[in-house]
């Protein structure tokens, strides 16, 4: 009989232990997943309560629609992207076989009615809306900055990134090669298995050596950190020498011989540059870096981007201190990060929140939320904020940046020619800069993938593209 009860115990143990798990198993779907699947564009019910929806429209600052959405039959709608490849990463895309990415996808209960995250209401929002038309979003793109960029870039692999240094407001974002999001289904195998990757967003995940242009944080670390710099004479006679094995050299060899810091910026001394590194050590320049948000993730944004990087180091590589002065070695940074740094200088020292979208518009185009702008922090002083600016005039006036100068307006900028480790591989070409000096209205990083020197076509792509947005 005891055996008999025993046995009956240990059933309705096991029972028990099953009765939990899958009370567990349905919690945890309940309370932890509920809203991944319910927003998931493969849950067939959600789609088909998705598609009663005329999808809002995304629209540029000046109100130019960036899409269309059409209606199929009761069960379906198209939805259509106006220019196609050129905003491709800057809006993402809606698919029903291959979901959702970009701004579709971070605002996608709004664009179907619904100005909140809860389930219940989600779904009665798309139920209930009687006009069953979504909500529409005004981005803080310019469809012409955005056009002359694309246009610009070419055929070449890279980015393009403008913001308005004062609010944050991404002006254009531009990656290429890209995609056209109209006709997914018909490419898609060929999109995927291109090797220069279309899909990827260049803008806010490629991570690069940012070269000479880091020469911006180098130069605001030494003004905080070494007394008299402004004042100082350094030796430049063509190579930094380490050791028996180790050296670093000017570009092209140049020996600049006795120069001053501003000498140094505007004509991109390596020599000068290297030897701040090491004097400032890791400690100093990593610290100023992550006030210009390198190793910091850019939270509750319009769109996810990858960390920049700066490494830490021992005290004793020197070699990796001197590389770190000059953009090299382990520092790597998106083409997001060195537009968000130019236009920290050219906003006296403030480094504004960069976000794509600025308004959430009823179907009668009246606005229901707007974005505020937000600083990030501030990453210098006024004081040596202009001072850079300086610096990065005569880098367009009398150094290495002349091909982005305009006639009209006052360009200031820093050009970077980025070595990628790769043997026999061209160096990346960058260019950092804004306009007008006195008061600044557009930032921006260019950089072209393996194109040679910074001065090159990255400064006249910037050029074109600032002449646009200030139709100069």
């Amino acid at each position: 009989m005891n055996d008999i009860s025993q046995n009956i115990k240990k059933v309705l143990v096991v029972f028990l232990i099953c009765f939990m798990g899958v009370m567990s198993y349905i919690a945890y779907f309940q309370v932890l997943k509920a809203d991944e699947i319910v927003e998931s564009p493969y849950n067939k019910r959600l789609q088909a309560k998705r598609n009663a929806i005329l999808r809002g429209t995304i629209y540029d600052r000046n109100m130019k629609a960036l899409t269309k959405s059409k209606k199929i039959n009761t069960l379906n709608q198209e939805r259509s992207y106006v220019a196609g490849e050129v905003f491709a990463h800057a809006l993402g895309y809606i698919n029903p076989k291959y979901g959702m990415t970009g701004i579709e996808k971070q605002y996608d209960s709004i664009l179907i009615g619904s100005d909140t995250m809860d389930i219940g209401k989600f779904l009665n929002s798309i139920t209930e809306k009687e006009d069953k038309v979504g909500y529409s979003l005004r981005t803080s793109l310019d469809y012409n900055i955005q056009m002359k960029a694309f246009e610009m870039l070419g055929n070449n692999k890279g980015s393009v990134v403008a913001l308005n240094p004062q609010s944050g407001e991404i002006l254009a974002m531009v990656s290429k090669p890209s995609f056209d999001p109209n006709n997914l289904e018909k490419n898609w195998q060929n999109i995927n298995s291109n090797k220069d990757i279309p899909l990827y967003n260049r803008a806010i995940l490629g991570l690069y050596p940012p070269g000479s242009t880091f020469k911006i944080v180098t130069a605001v670390s030494a003004l905080e950190n070494i007394n008299g710099v402004t004042s100082r004479t350094f030796d430049d006679e063509g190579v930094l020498v380490f050791n028996q094995k180790e050296t670093l050299k000017n570009f092209n060899g140049a020996v600049y011989g006795n120069i001053d810091l501003k000498k140094a910026f505007y004509k991109s001394s390596n020599v000068v540059f290297g030897t701040l590194g090491m004097e400032l050590g890791n400690a100093a320049l990593k610290e100023t870096s992550e006030k210009f948000y390198f190793n910091k993730e850019l939270e509750n944004t319009d769109f996810t981007s990858k960390i920049s990087r700066f490494p830490t180091l021992n005290k004793s590589e020197k070699g990796n201190m001197a590389q770190c002065g000059i953009g090299q070695g382990q520092v790597l940074a998106s083409p997001l990060e060195m537009a968000m740094v130019v236009a920290a200088i050219a906003n006296d020292g403030h480094m504004m929140k960069p976000y794509l979208v600025k308004d959430v518009l009823n179907e009668k185009g009246d606005s229901i939320k707007k974005t505020k702008t937000q600083e990030l922090n501030q990453v210098t002083t006024a004081e040596n904020a202009k001072l850079i600016k300086e610096y990065m005039a005569l880098t367009v006036s009398e150094g290495t940046g002349g091909n982005a100068a305009l006639n009209s307006v006052s360009v200031c900028g820093k050009t970077g020619t980025a070595d990628t480790g790769k043997p026999n591989e061209a160096p990346h070409s960058w260019f950092v800069g804004f306009a007008p000096k006195e008061n600044p209205q557009i930032a921006i990083a260019v950089i072209v993938e393996n194109g040679g020197v910074g001065g090159g076509i990255a400064a006249e792509i910037s050029r074109e593209v600032i002449r646009e947005a200030l139709k100069k």
